[in-house]
């Protein structure tokens, strides 16, 4: 049965398949081009936020919407939270930060219906998206230190420790 206390509202930033990345730019209301990937690499999934949260990199949580299909920059979709990636990482400089990346399905999916916890995902398909995400920070100079998988209830406390409460 589906958790009502599950349900997110994500704001696409960059589409699946992309091989560019878009930043919602708060001060303007735009979508800003922050950067082109190599050649090859792409979004396996939509990525994108969650509005008023903060994450421990000081930006919202970042969630990456497992789906069937791909939307666009500004796109506002209602999803399930079904886990996340516990994630520490550090830049060029060497400051360490933690930077989760939640998963999420949408609510109007066809295929994930039943999708209610990360650990019902092929383990292929999860270490594909840690190699993403390990592959994109790379390119930033930036480590990527996956620290835990987490399912639906582990998501849900950062996600509730990362509400500011302006929303």
């Amino acid at each position: 049965m589906d958790n009502l206390e599950n349900k997110i509202t994500v704001i696409v930033e960059t589409p699946k398949g992309c091989g560019h990345k878009y930043d919602y730019d708060a001060i303007t209301n735009q979508f800003r081009l922050k950067k082109l990937l190599p050649a090859g690499m792409v979004f396996p999934f939509d990525f994108g936020f969650i509005p008023d949260t903060v994450g421990g990199d000081g930006d919202p949580l970042d969630v990456l919407i497992i789906s069937e299909i791909s939307t666009f920059p500004g796109c506002v979709i209602d999803c399930r939270l079904i886990g996340a990636f516990k994630v520490e990482q550090a830049g060029p400089d060497g400051k360490r930060y933690r930077n989760d990346r939640l998963l999420a399905v949408p609510a109007v999916s066809k295929i994930f219906t039943g999708l209610h916890d990360a650990a019902q995902l092929p383990h292929s398909l999860t270490d594909q998206i840690e190699a993403f995400f390990t592959n994109y920070n790379r390119l930033e100079s930036k480590e990527f230190n996956l620290m835990e998988r987490l399912g639906a209830e582990g998501a849900m406390g950062l996600l509730n420790n990362a509400t500011t409460g302006n929303g």
